[in-house]
């Protein structure tokens, strides 16, 4: 029923929108002779502001066409690699000849970034993306939006997801290695573990985890709170809905992602409302930069997708709930998950010392979970002054965190090319 609210009340205001669109075409077009006036610039601003609060906000795009390495800008473009009903893995493929001019002369390592499916798109990672193209060929998991999946394709849980990495890992063997941010660590962790369980080639060589609930259980968060003071039965009840039409997944039961989006929005009301506000202001003193920076944030922060029931509510059960991985209970497919298998995958943990999501501490439980990997082959690092998002994103996770991954995934490659040659 919220569901077709929401959509109703997205529908209902179509004609306060195209009328508070028409009024701002009309206060900034050129030819109107009253629009540098302080009422023309406070009608205009006022009417951009509400439409783009009602407006529908679609999947980004990269936006990603070059990447300048070692002084050199390189062509880049995204194509789909690989594909299923419920994700597709991007490539962002360099142009090798200017890549050679850049003077790289040689395939560099293979980085499969793991993206959250927890409410944004994968583009919130474009900053990380950027950071990684300097020095590897980046992949990226592209997840799709539940209630845009036919019903007729069938379920997405938590086990289909630690498949779909595995697959994409085998797709891009022999050993690449993978980046997971945020919500994706848990299945991320198990998939490793069961291929190192299986001595599978395409094992990764390094993992590295940032920001992720592998112990949910340590520094909890207001997030973590609600989870675990909420039964289940609550979760199941009031925040999952049917999808209506003219969706493609009409049907379908989802958690969607305007709840997840007010949810997080709740929290901070206030800095939103202070932000909305000096976009106004901005508008008004016409301030475009300003402007532009603002609508650059919220056209990502405000763009989100569903997620299925099943994968949400055993999210919630297994990470949340009853912390099945740390405890050594997470059974996929009839087989136990087991950390202690992983024994020659190096392993980096990131944190940030603000991180009002995923508290300290709970990445780093991954190195106990991985009880029988060398101690060399492990590195923790906590980034100072930095949140949640500062962990893979801004001027912090370019200066300061990316070099140690970029060099933790070169000690590791370096490791995998010497054991790769024949004696």
């Amino acid at each position: 029923m919220l569901y077709t609210l929401h959509e109703t009340g997205y529908y209902g205001a179509t004609p306060l929108r195209l009328t508070a669109l028409a009024t701002r075409d009309f206060w900034s077009s050129p030819l109107n002779p009253a629009r540098d006036t302080d009422l023309g610039r406070r009608l205009y601003a006022t009417a951009d502001l509400f439409s783009n609060l009602t407006r529908r906000y679609r999947r980004p795009e990269w936006g990603i066409d070059s990447v300048t390495i070692d002084g050199e800008r390189v062509a880049v473009r995204t194509q789909t690699v690989w594909s299923s009903p419920w994700a597709k893995l991007t490539h962002f493929s360099r142009d090798m000849t200017d890549m050679r001019r850049a003077g790289r002369n040689r395939l560099e390592p293979p980085v499969l970034i793991v993206a959250p499916l927890s409410g944004h798109y994968a583009t919130l990672l474009r900053g990380t993306v950027q950071a990684f193209l300097q020095d590897h060929e980046v992949y990226i998991t592209e997840w799709e939006n539940a209630r845009s999946v036919p019903v007729m394709e069938g379920r997405f849980d938590f086990h289909d997801y630690i498949d779909h990495i595995r697959e994409m890992l085998r797709f891009l063997g022999p050993r690449p290695h993978v980046v997971a941010v945020c919500q994706p660590g848990p299945p991320v962790l198990a998939a490793a573990s069961l291929m190192a369980q299986d001595d599978e080639a395409s094992r990764p060589a390094s993992m590295t985890f940032m920001g992720s609930p592998i112990d949910a259980r340590f520094s909890p968060t207001v997030t973590n709170k609600l989870a675990e003071e909420r039964p289940f039965a609550w979760f199941a009840s009031n925040m999952v809905y049917t999808v209506p039409p003219p969706y493609p997944g009409m049907g379908r039961r989802v958690y969607p992602g305007f709840v997840q989006l007010y949810s997080f929005m709740s929290m901070n009301i206030e800095r939103h409302q202070e932000a909305h506000l000096r976009y106004l202001e901005d508008l008004m003193r016409d301030d475009g930069d300003s402007a532009d920076k603002h609508l650059e944030f919220y056209d990502e922060y405000l763009s989100v997708l569903d997620l299925t029931e099943e994968f949400y509510l055993q999210t919630v059960d297994y990470v949340f709930q009853r912390y099945l991985l740390p405890k050594g209970e997470l059974i996929h497919q009839g087989r136990l998950v087991d950390p202690g298998q992983v024994k020659d995958i190096g392993l980096l943990t990131v944190e940030g010392e603000n991180d009002d999501i995923s508290g300290i501490g709970q990445t780093q439980a991954a190195h106990d979970l991985c009880a029988n990997l060398p101690a060399e082959l492990k590195i923790d690092y906590v980034q100072p002054h930095v949140g949640h998002y500062g962990v893979f994103n801004g001027r912090r996770f370019r200066e300061e965190i990316y070099p140690r991954v970029r060099d933790f995934i070169a000690d590791h490659q370096s490791r995998f090319d010497k054991s790769a040659k024949p004696a």
